[in-house]
């Protein structure tokens, strides 16, 4: 038994096994990113509220997570590039900490203003983390980099189970400052990962890639743009997150509007977050066995089912599953996205062909999670799962169309071989 895991493991490509090790790390401080993060995502907009001047501000410092990734992310690429990734995620990382220090400052302080500088670095720390799956998928061959992404994204499993849990434990850690306790969680978990990153993450040459492009010219922006893949990568990249931060933001005040607890809404976001990252188990083999169009296709379903189960109950059952829903139908299109997005430019055009993926992703998302609020409060919790609608339509679409180029291609290039032949 150990000598054919031995063989099978010897087996793999170079690229994948030296790529390898540092998905391993990656998946760590993806772990302790997304603890971080879900306790930002389960009590920031209650703490908005609770803070807020004017309680239609409530999701503002939730939605300047998503704005300072917008932000920020368009420079990371770049700075990523520069620096090398162990530097610029350690930055990430620190960013994070001071941000949720600040967090805690303002909840004792009763600041709402210094609060929403707080939870935006928690959003630079969040810019610096979405580079923690390209940076594994650009480490491997083409026929690994579902599985390098989806290894990386595991590392969110448990945190996804312990983030909410750590939120509804660490908030009254400090009887005289709700919620003051949770954000010095957030805090820990930065400094833990600029740690991680220093000590045991190593950068990889870019010449540890190996594609059929390696040396060929760069394209223009505009060219890379027009492809199918990039297109198809962008639509389940930003329809799939927009949607997901949309419904996600407004699903705790929704809950509570609809007369559940604070510790459901924890929990609904809890469960929300384990269909987010467990599909990462299996996500890459399905890839594989189904194809990339299906998958996507499927995710895009499974947000079509949320919706549909939020608008037909308010009950605690219907915003469990609605959420679940939501999160294992985002991790398919991201995980899908990300690998269409992987596949679509040279070496030569990563920092290009990234910044402006994940700039993209982070406006869109940061607009929906903008609106998720004032929309929340004037139009309710159907009309807002009513509204991802034409997106998931949208998507649907642009992923046909490439399933279809793609197929064209193939076949294109079978008959020139036969040709040739």
């Amino acid at each position: 038994m150990h000598r054919h895991k031995d063989l099978s493991r010897a087996s793999l490509p170079d690229s994948y096994g030296s790529g390898y090790r540092n998905a391993r790390i990656l998946a760590i401080c993806q772990g302790l990113f997304t603890c971080a993060i879900s306790i930002d995502l389960t009590l920031t907009a209650l703490t908005g509220y609770q803070l807020a001047p004017d309680k239609s501000l409530a999701t503002l410092p939730f939605a300047l997570i998503t704005v300072a990734g917008a932000v920020v992310t368009w420079f990371a690429a770049f700075l990523i590039q520069r620096l090398g990734r162990r530097l610029s995620f350690a930055l990430g990382a620190l960013a994070g900490a001071i941000g949720g220090a600040i967090s805690v400052w303002s909840v004792f302080h009763g600041h709402f203003w210094s609060f929403c500088i707080g939870t935006a670095g928690v959003g630079v720390f969040q810019a610096f983390a979405q580079y923690y799956r390209l940076a594994a998928a650009d480490a491997v061959s083409a026929e690994f980099k579902s599985r390098a992404i989806s290894t990386v994204l595991t590392g969110g499993v448990i945190a996804a189970v312990l983030g909410p849990a750590l939120a509804s434990w660490s908030k009254d850690w400090i009887p005289t400052a709700l919620f003051a306790g949770a954000y010095l969680v957030v805090a820990a978990m930065g400094l833990l990962s600029v740690l991680a990153l220093l000590l045991f993450y190593r950068d990889q040459p870019v010449a540890a890639v190996r594609t059929e492009s390696d040396g060929a010219p760069a394209r223009a922006l505009g060219q890379i743009v027009r492809t199918p893949v990039f297109l198809a990568s962008v639509a389940n990249n930003v329809a799939g997150s927009m949607v997901m931060m949309f419904i996600m933001t407004a699903a705790p005040l929704a809950a509570v509007a609809c007369h559940h607890g604070i510790d459901d809404g924890a929990a609904i976001i809890q469960w929300h977050l384990v269909g987010m990252y467990a599909p990462s188990f299996f996500a890459g083999a399905l890839i594989k066995r189904c194809g990339l169009g299906p998958v996507v296709l499927a995710g895009v379903a499974l947000n079509l089912a949320c919706a549909l189960i939020a608008m037909a109950s308010t009950s605690l059952p219907a915003f469990y599953v609605a959420l679940l829903c939501l999160g294992v139908g985002w991790n398919f299109m991201f995980v899908g996205g990300t690998t269409l997005l992987a596949q679509s430019y040279r070496p030569s055009e990563r920092a290009r062909a990234q910044g402006l993926s994940e700039f993209l992703r982070y406006a869109a998302t940061a607009l929906a999670t903008l609106a998720a609020g004032p929309l929340l409060e004037h139009y309710g919790w159907s009309a807002l799962n009513l509204a991802i609608l034409p997106l998931l339509l949208i998507c649907a679409l642009v992923s046909v169309w490439w399933m279809l180029a793609n197929a064209a291609a193939a076949r294109n290039a079978a008959a020139n071989t036969a040709t040739a032949n």
